[in-house]
């Protein structure tokens, strides 16, 4: 009879996610009696074998139907499934055969795993009865929220703060991405809420090849707290200022006066 499955949940950071790492996860686990070799019997005493399965650990059975008689196989009632009978059972795993264990494991976390997602861990899970294959072990996934950047599908996206002069003329500017720094030249004349796209600097398709794309909103901010200086020298600028520097202002303005007729 296979093992059981264990289930087992991670919390990971929003990099760890993005980029894969390794975890180490602790789970408790069924495993084979190390004093009564997996038998279930008492050092020096046998089990023996299931008058009712024969030691298959599984019986036949028949159940009419109105299209027959149907027969099928379900697990031993008489042994459990263990294809076994213990008169005197193992003090240690009290006849079961198997013992309960605390073990730690390092897990490989695949790189662009989403949050609520599950990965397997064949083989790793409660051992199984009678010679069956021990069960898995499926690690789900939980991700932290990042200060910096949110996650759409395999997208990133982050706000950059400019300042009034820098949407302006014109600049370059820093960008964080998940592999560090990039430079970007944004244009002159870039609007608050504008969003510029960096092809392949997303999230890496799991167990795939490519990735996503990072899109980045910019958010111009107003200056406070002026001096004296500074306001005389925005006034100069708003004297020399006309509507060719502010075509939204200007469009709205005419939508106004039509409305207004």
């Amino acid at each position: 009879i296979r093992g059981n499955d264990i289930e087992v949940n991670i919390g990971l950071s929003f990099m760890d996610a993005a980029k894969g790492c390794k975890q180490k996860i602790t789970i408790q686990r069924l495993e084979q009696c190390e004093s009564c070799g997996g038998s279930g019997a008492k050092k020096g005493t046998t089990a023996e074998t299931c008058p009712d399965c024969g030691g298959s650990g599984q019986v036949r059975v028949q159940q009419r139907t109105p299209i027959g008689v149907i027969q099928t196989t379900r697990s031993c009632p008489k042994c459990g499934g263990k294809g076994k009978i213990v008169k005197e059972p193992c003090p240690d795993c009290r006849g079961m055969g198997r013992v309960r264990h605390r073990r730690t494991l390092e897990v490989s976390v695949p790189a662009g795993i989403d949050d609520g997602q599950t990965f397997v861990l064949r083989g790793q899970g409660d051992q199984g009865i009678n010679g069956g294959p021990a069960g898995d072990v499926h690690v789900m996934v939980s991700i932290r929220p990042d200060t910096l950047f949110e996650r759409d599908g395999f997208d990133v996206w982050c706000d950059i703060p400019v300042t009034f002069t820098q949407a302006v003329l014109g600049d370059e500017i820093e960008v964080p991405t998940i592999d560090g720094r990039v430079k970007y030249n944004m244009p002159e004349g870039t609007q608050s809420g504008t969003v510029f796209r960096l092809r392949n600097k997303g999230i890496p398709y799991v167990n795939g090849r490519g990735r996503g794309d990072q899109y980045v909103k910019v958010n111009i901010e107003v200056p406070r707290n002026l001096t004296g200086k500074q306001k005389e020298a925005l006034k100069k600028f708003e004297e020399l200022s006309t509507d060719r520097n502010y075509e939204k202002r200007k469009s709205f303005f005419e939508k106004l006066r039509g409305a207004m007729k």
